[in-house]
């Protein structure tokens, strides 16, 4: 790792993360609101967040100044159930946070090139900087749709980009997926990386320590504060 070393929150179980986790968030989605008037924050999708979801979404704060939009999305209708809006909109935007706006990254259009043309032409007149970003990570060592084998890989991962979504192809990520940029997602003022089970805990151990090329480290290493990374067993 030549950039700042991530911090590490710890928990006994998955329930423990989520609650602390939610408290974080809501925090600092708080405190956008009191400095700026509103809050903006992206979430993953995938079998992880679903106990965070609904640890978030009960939370009390003003939702009504959020905006929630996602760090990645598969180029599917929210009919479909492999959606992360559908997930998102499901265990997140409930209960309190039923105020919330949500911004998909999903557009209907003949290609994803186009959907995520659209997506990115809409999402830029959202509240950047993202206030939080939180992201998961797979056992390959990808995070947000940056898999290791997606075509032009170094551009989705380029820190000078100018796009806020770009379309990716993986042959092992299935469908078409969108994804938000790197610059844009270390640029949250506060970032996670959320992981459970020891398997993906040894995945991010070994890839940071033999600072292995894997999306996962290039985000970290790039990220100009630390990112902070909960677990749980």
């Amino acid at each position: 790792m030549a950039g700042i070393a991530p911090h590490w929150n710890e928990f006994a179980t998955r329930e423990e993360l989520a609650s602390a986790l939610a408290s974080t968030v809501a925090d600092a989605l708080k405190a956008a609101i009191s400095r700026r008037g509103e809050a903006f924050f992206a979430v993953s999708g995938g079998t992880t967040p679903g106990r965070f979801f609904a640890a978030l979404s009960r939370q009390v704060l003003d939702w009504s100044k959020v905006t929630v939009t996602l760090v990645d999305e598969r180029f599917v209708p929210e009919s479909s159930p492999r959606s992360n809006a559908a997930l998102a909109k499901a265990n997140l935007l409930q209960n309190e946070a039923t105020a919330a706006r949500f911004a998909p990254l999903f557009h209907e259009a003949t290609t994803v090139e186009r959907g995520a043309d659209a997506a990115d032409a809409e999402i830029r007149a959202l509240p950047w900087p993202l206030d939080a970003a939180i992201l998961g990570m797979g056992g390959d060592g990808h995070t947000a749709s940056f898999f290791p084998d997606a075509q032009g890989l170094s551009a989705l991962l380029d820190p000078a980009s100018n796009r806020i979504v770009m379309p990716v192809h993986s042959g092992t990520a299935g469908e078409p997926r969108l994804t938000l940029t790197l610059p844009v997602l270390v640029g949250a003022g506060l970032v996670v990386v959320h992981i459970e089970g020891a398997e993906k805990r040894n995945v991010i151990e070994a890839a940071l320590a033999a600072d292995k090329a894997l999306p996962i480290c290039t985000v970290l290493d790039r990220a100009p504060r630390a990112a902070e990374i909960y677990w749980a067993p």
